[in-house]
């Protein structure tokens, strides 16, 4: 099961997000698209100082936008994190036995 941790500020607006356990179904091609097509966005569109991880062995990304998470706005930046949120969210609504969705509010 693909599990996505979002990650959210004072503000209510996503800062980081997590996505462990990628398997090789169609569920993680599309959430692989998904997570990899926002991050890309963020740095081609956007100013943001952002960071990630990708950790290979237990199947890991780890994003975190640091300016949101100190409570900035940066409304591109939430624009496509929440467009992100929305791909998984219909994700889950097909396959929800397949991926589950956290949220943390920091």
């Amino acid at each position: 099961m693909i599990k996505v941790k979002f990650f959210k500020n004072g503000n209510g607006d996503i800062y980081c997000f997590e996505v462990l356990d990628h398997g090789e179904s169609i569920v993680c091609a599309g959430v692989s698209a998904l997570t990899f097509n926002t991050i890309n966005s963020i740095d081609k569109f956007t100013s943001c100082n952002f960071s990630t991880e990708i950790i290979e062995d237990d199947g890991r990304i780890v994003f975190m936008c640091q300016s949101l998470k100190n409570g900035k706005k940066d409304d591109k930046v939430t624009l496509l994190l929440n467009s992100f949120e929305l791909g998984l969210q219909g994700i889950l609504e097909e396959y929800g036995k397949d991926i589950e969705l956290k949220y943390e509010e920091v």
